[in-house]
């Protein structure tokens, strides 16, 4: 079938509050421009913005010569309980808002005249959700048109059967009997091999690959397969890979081991909402490959097409998750209600987006679902297990269990269950009322914390040594281990702890560290490189995010607001907002051996509160070391290396050598003086075998305006970081400026820093730095030169991009 745009001509209107309907082009995230406020149902969970239902509609032409065609509508996303209407007529409603739909048109369009559709996205039930969710039809759209004669969508099965030679097998259905032409070619458009076969609706034939270039995550070589049905042709890419996991050799691409070195993600990304524009989904993961990454966990959802296809791109492992809860409620308005009805039709469309992609190497049936510990639970896991091999045999399935939360919710102290859902909904609505009202909502009282909230802001007072602990228990076993029998994987959500114990008391169990505290990472790499049968770790998380603020991450007063209703992330990610590496990144670059240091961090040297960090925040230390007017004051320097020992010196005066033992991180204390900070690793023979310097910067500010590339095509994005340096580039990171952003020949889709706390939201035109540091996102209009202004306090400063 022929796919055709959709995304363009569009109209949104607020069905809950009295706003104007304006044009938007597809995707779209309504929730992006709300107003954010403590009369906020879903609090923190989702930022503190209001919650509301939208109406999309968008007018089309569709010629009398279509009757006899097959045409659908594809919906890769809408958040959430969506209605579709065409030409007022209800043709179809899908409550999740995380899995791409189909809508058959058929007796509900207009022929040789306009047709109307209209698309109804309900979230003004809050909460529904423990993070940013956005709202609206925020994936992208398209028309799907097919002859009688034609390859129905997702009609075309790729995997691969042998490396050693390398052998394909090709699955096509088509929509009537007729002959089918296979085509491949290398990505040098060489055609590779050919093959015509006779099919009845489906058929399949294996193909062999001369001279192969395999897939892996340091080659990801691709190959096309066209697919020529009479008039219709379809193109999907490929690579070879076979994956293989079993209790000798862990899991396997291609017979070579991979351990993987995983973050979680959640779908946002960043200042841009929720919007799954396809160049913030490639540069979110060419971000996390360049910081020693090689997996992805979609947490807590399937994740977009753009980022499986730039995953197949960079070579980039994929664990593609389903749904966040199961039957007992975590919100009160969340997907529990519907997934008895739709878990079949939800994982069977998971799959047929992932079946062709390389990146995709298993499936999570859920995250951190304490029904594991129960016996209704336990069955579903093998239900959801069984049914997904029935739909791809290809790949391994597991599920992030807590294996804490598992022994608690079966003691009766669950951190999640119905009733204690209903009662914050309830908390939450008394809130907003309150707030409504304008009531002094510091006579309020406080709403004691619940679910997620909960168990960071344990983890703040108790840390994170305490909740791998209690991992260990006895009971923790017995209320995981059926789970665990009923999946692939056993997925292990903070148990690190647990590991080796497990491996020998159970001699098949394959372990995953589904979600992983970032200080693990060395002693994680450490216990896979010995044991196969630990597979990987996802840390929690790779990329900061919209919502689940609670008290995740601690921020220093001179960033914080006041009013709660301006916490925005849960600041928690090794890379920021914007997608800069924190130190964290660097940490975890070294633990995973893919760099060997040393690298320098420093706490701000101004900053004198102790803050109280969680397992989730390893350290507010920056890669700079200049912090002007803190001569002689106490700096707190953080050093990462794989070495056998570390010497630190201020401007050529040695003040420290340590020895690192089970660890990269070594922390020195030392008297700051501006000038120059150098670590210097050696060798077990005490040998050099690295060096870093960090310099302070001048005294002059220049505002570095760099668009991270220099050219871009009409209608994409071009992401423009904002930081205050010297005339050498040197970053400066304790200017404090707000900034004024303006656009020729473009739209600013996005605005802001990677603080915790933001007043309004990203669609202002104005921003507060944080750390001398924001970012600029400007979507190109016609070919010619988008020019962007920024102003601050020392004037106006200007830079173009070339658009053509």
């Amino acid at each position: 079938m022929r796919k055709v745009d959709f995304n363009e001509g569009w109209t949104c209107r607020c069905l809950t509050r009295d706003e104007a309907e304006y044009p938007v082009a597809l995707p779209h995230d309504a929730m992006w421009s709300e107003a954010r406020t403590e009369a906020s149902k879903g609090e923190n969970n989702i930022g503190w913005f209001e919650g509301g239902d939208y109406e999309y509609r968008k007018l089309f032409f569709v010629s009398e010569d279509d009757r006899d065609k097959k045409i659908l509508i594809e919906f890769e996303g809408v958040y959430h309980n969506a209605e579709v209407f065409l030409n007022g007529k209800k043709i179809l409603s899908r409550p999740y808002g995380y899995t791409n739909f189909y809508v058959d048109t058929k007796d509900a369009l207009l022929y040789g005249e306009e047709n109307e559709i209209c698309v109804t996205a309900y979230n003004s039930d809050q909460p529904n959700s423990r993070w940013y969710p956005g709202t609206g039809i925020y994936r992208p759209v398209f028309l799907w048109i097919g002859e009688e004669k034609h390859i129905p969508v997702n009609g075309v099965r790729i995997r691969t059967v042998s490396y050693e030679p390398a052998v394909i097998e090709v699955e096509v259905k088509t929509s009537i009997n007729g002959r089918v032409k296979i085509e491949i070619f290398d990505d040098s458009e060489k055609c590779m091999e050919v093959k015509e076969l006779e099919t009845e609706s489906q058929a399949s034939v294996q193909m062999q690959i001369p001279s192969p270039k395999l897939w892996n995550c340091d080659t990801p070589n691709l190959y096309r397969c066209k697919v020529t049905f009479g008039e219709d042709v379809v193109e999907e890419h490929f690579g070879i890979r076979l994956l293989e996991w079993n209790k000798d050799a862990g899991l396997t691409i291609n017979g070579k081991r991979v351990i993987l070195r995983g973050a979680c993600i959640h779908h946002d990304n960043g200042i841009l909402g929720a919007c799954a524009f396809p160049e913030a989904e490639e540069r979110k993961v060419r971000i996390l490959k360049e910081q020693g990454y090689n997996a992805l966990r979609s947490a807590h959802n399937p994740c977009s097409k753009a980022i499986l296809d730039a995953c197949d791109r960079l070579g980039m492992l994929v664990m593609d998750e389903y749904v966040d809860v199961w039957y007992i409620h975590k919100t009160e308005h969340d997907y529990v209600d519907h997934l008895p009805r739709w878990w079949k039709q939800d994982l069977k469309d998971m799959v047929e987006k992932d079946y062709n992609h390389p990146s995709v190497i298993m499936y999570s049936t859920g995250n951190e679902v304490s029904e594991t510990s129960q016996k209704k639970g336990i069955k579903l896991t093998g239900q959801f297990t069984q049914y997904l091999h029935s739909l791809d045999s290809t790949r391994p399935v597991t599920c992030g269990i807590n294996i804490f939360f598992n022994f608690l919710s079966s003691v009766g102290f669950g951190v999640y269950s119905d009733d204690k859902a209903k009662k914050n909904a309830q908390a939450a609505e008394k809130n907003a009322q309150a707030a409504r009202k304008k009531t002094d909502a510091g006579k309020e009282k406080k709403k004691k914390p619940v679910g997620s909230e909960f168990y960071n802001t344990l983890a703040c007072l108790a840390g994170d040594y305490f909740m791998k602990c209690g991992a260990t228990l006895y009971p923790c076993d017995l209320k995981t281990r059926d789970a665990f029998a009923n999946m692939d994987i056993a997925g292990y959500n903070y148990g690190i702890f647990r590991y080796l114990h497990d491996l020998k008391k159970y001699p098949d169990r394959l372990i995953l560290g589904t979600e992983t505290f970032c200080k693990d990472a060395y002693s994680f790499w450490e216990k896979a490189k010995q044991n196969p049968r630990i597979l990987g770790d996802f840390v929690w998380a790779g990329m900061d995010y919209i919502g689940e603020t609670g008290d995740g991450a601690a921020e220093y007063s001179d960033y914080k607001e006041e009013n709660p209703a301006c916490r925005m992330t849960g600041g928690n990610g090794r890379v920021d907002l914007l997608g800069k590496p924190r130190a964290e990144a660097a940490f975890t670059r070294v633990a995973f051996e893919q760099e060997k240091g040393p690298l320098i961090a420093v706490n701000p040297v101004y900053q004198k509160e102790k803050l109280n960090l969680t397992g989730w925040q390893l350290t507010k230390a920056l890669e700079s070391w200049s912090w002007h007017g803190c001569q002689g004051q106490t700096a707190t320097v953080e050093v990462y290396a794989r070495a056998a020992e570390v010497e630190l010196l201020v401007n050529g005066q040695a003040v420290g050598r340590k020895s690192y033992k089970n660890t990269c991180r070594r922390v020195f204390k030392t008297k700051y003086e501006d000038g120059e900070i150098t670590a210097v690793s050696y060798d077990s023979m005490g040998r050099i075998i690295g060096r870093l310097t960090l310099k302070t910067a001048g005294e002059d500010i220049r505002l570095r305006i760099c668009p991270e590339q220099q050219e871009v095509k009409p209608g994409k994005l071009v992401f423009i970081p904002l930081q205050y340096t010297d005339a050498e580039g040197i970053w400066k990171p304790m200017v404090r400026e707000r900034l004024k952003v303006s656009v020729e020949n473009g739209v600013l889709m996005g605005l802001g820093s990677a603080n915790a706390y933001v007043k309004g939201n990203y669609a202002q035109d104005t921003a507060d730095t944080y750390y001398g540091e924001a970012m600029a996102v400007v979507r190109a209009g016609e070919a010619g030169v988008v020019t962007v202004t920024v102003e601050d306090s020392r004037g106006s400063h200007t830079v173009e991009v070339l658009c053509k």
